[in-house]
């Protein structure tokens, strides 16, 4: 079934230097309220910056005439395709030193425009950027070198249709460049839903997830999206590649596999089948207050090894959860959250709020109609599971609000198995927090949640603030991601479980992946793209 084009979705102007939205930041006074509560931060925020205050080199390179109305040199559209949403890139915009501006911007709007421009920079030597909604925080869509003579930023959002959907399968092809809530639009008429919903989903795309497997909202059972592929389409400097759709295979080693996290480095990936879902009708949610973290985490620990799935199972830590609002008296919160597309959820949620009762927890009164939500309006989830959720979609834009008062600010998650959780969450706030002391001067918060739980381990996602200094505020973050990068080393946990390794993570992902496995993914950038164009530094070299 042929699905109907949508547009970009949205005519509010995205921020070239922050999370999202411009004008959805904290103003001034707000930013002066929460530099307040870091001690050491400025006075007074740095000014919101300017593209035009920006020294933006001329094109190093231009388009051949056949390529030139797919391509743009503009100031402003360069200095937003420069780097991601890091905290290391919103602290150099807000200095003015935003790294290598791409000489130029393409827009392709199908496989055959790709095709060309790989042909052309190849031929060139111009390194090619691939970019989706450019949400990356680690580095994953900017220039770092000077071994190419012009860098192209290669931005998918042209191509951003629901090509097909077929309904029996319940599945759809899908364009990489469509944006979360483009994709949506597009499935909502049918009754369907990727089911796929990141932090970033306003800001991201599905060729962004897919090259960097990601991994969305839902705490249990398919939550990255690996989970959700059929088949995918990748165009590469040696050609185009189309694996067979199918619901599942053991002819060898998948070739979906091999382009799924690749982040650009190998091909650009312009389509996907996609899984899809009913869209839920039942939900329930309620919260559990502990007045001790590890007890808290041996009740996450059961719920998730017992057979009840919650779509929801965040746990905050004290830090966590009196900063979202969901709790001030010092207890921890885990957050717990069900849904259905056929059944009542109701039996499930207070069978998971008995669990959490045993090991300590105390309130968490399921919603008062038994989680249905047939006439499709969501039910009413208390307080504290009210005061997470608004809390989680703000905090981007609240660390740029403390990245102006001068406070350095750092998230990073990763993932063990349960027998080492509890030694590595120790580890990651002493160690972590004295490496942040050291470098500043100033105690830093580290706080930690759970965001992705499996019977067999979670996923700790930690948030480090402190006071910087004036001018110096990369070096600071630099410091403390290594110093995070070796206890997650040193404790065999991953260094990323859903943010992709990009350019910041590349020295935990060198120790972490086997040596002989290196040595293969060398073998396919070479055979995949002769000139190394491709996102270069991402992976290997």
């Amino acid at each position: 079934m042929p699905a109907s084009p949508s547009g970009h979705g949205t005519s509010r102007t995205r921020s070239w230097w922050g999370w999202g939205y411009a004008g959805s930041h904290p103003d001034d006074a707000e930013c002066v309220a929460m530099g307040a509560l870091l001690p050491g931060t400025l006075a007074r925020p740095l000014p919101i910056p300017r593209v035009a205050d920006l020294a933006i080199a001329r094109p190093g390179v231009a388009p051949p005439s056949s390529l030139a109305h797919l391509v743009t040199n503009d100031p402003e559209v360069r200095a937003a395709h420069a780097m991601g949403k890091a905290y290391r890139d919103i602290i150099r915009a807000l200095r003015g030193r935003p790294g290598r501006v791409p000489d130029l911007v393409a827009r392709p709007t199908d496989d055959r425009e790709v095709a060309d421009l790989l042909d052309w920079t190849g031929g060139q030597g111009v390194a090619v950027i691939p970019f989706g909604g450019g949400s990356s925080v680690v580095g994953g869509v900017e220039y770092r070198g000077d071994t190419h003579r012009a860098v192209l930023s290669l931005d998918l959002t042209s191509m951003n249709r629901v090509l097909e959907i077929d309904t029996v399968s319940r599945s759809a092809r899908i364009q990489a460049g469509a944006l979360g809530p483009v994709l949506e639009q597009q499935l909502r008429p049918h009754g369907l839903t990727l089911r796929h919903f990141p932090q970033s989903f306003e800001f991201s795309t599905l060729g962004g997830w897919l090259a960097t497997r990601a991994g969305g909202h839902y705490a249990t059972g398919s939550t990255h999206i690996d989970d959700f592929v059929q088949s995918l389409r990748v165009v590469t400097p040696a050609g185009s590649s189309t694996s067979l759709r199918l619901p599942a295979s053991g002819a060898g080693p998948s070739p979906d596999r091999l382009f799924l996290g690749s982040e650009g480095a190998l091909g650009v990936i312009t389509e996907a089948w996609m899984r899809l879902q009913e869209r839920p009708r039942y939900k329930a949610s309620a919260s559990v207050a502990f007045a001790h973290f590890p007890r808290a985490l041996e009740a996450v620990r059961v719920i998730a090894q017992s057979d009840l799935s919650p779509a929801n199972c965040r746990l905050l830590d004290p830090g966590e959860a009196l900063l979202s609002g969901a709790s001030q008296d010092g207890s921890s919160v885990l957050v717990l959250g069900f849904e259905s597309a056929t059944g009542r959820v109701d039996d499930r949620l207070a069978n998971a709020l008995e669990l959490a009762r045993a090991h300590g927890g105390r309130g968490g009164a399921p919603t008062a109609n038994g989680g249905a939500a047939s006439a499709g309006r969501d039910v009413p989830a208390d307080s504290a599971v009210n005061a997470w959720r608004s809390a989680f979609l703000r905090m981007p834009y609240l660390r740029d609000g403390l990245a102006r008062m001068g406070a350095v600010v750092d998230t990073f998650e990763t993932a063990a198995t349960w027998d080492r959780i509890p030694a590595l969450i120790d580890a990651v706030r002493t160690e972590v927090g004295s490496a942040a002391l050291k470098a500043t001067g100033h105690p830093a918060s580290v706080n930690c949640r759970l965001t992705h739980v499996y019977p067999d381990g979670a996923a700790p996602y930690f948030t480090v603030a402190v006071a910087g200094r004036p001018g110096e505020e990369v070096g600071i973050w630099d410091d403390i991601k290594a110093a995070a990068s070796d206890v997650l080393h040193h404790h065999r946990a991953t260094i990323t479980h859903h943010h992709a390794v990009g350019r910041d993570h590349r020295p935990g992902y060198d120790l972490q992946r086997p040596e002989l496995f290196a040595l293969a993914l060398r073998a396919a950038k070479d055979a995949l793209d002769p000139h190394h164009i491709l996102n270069p530094g991402v992976l290997i070299d």
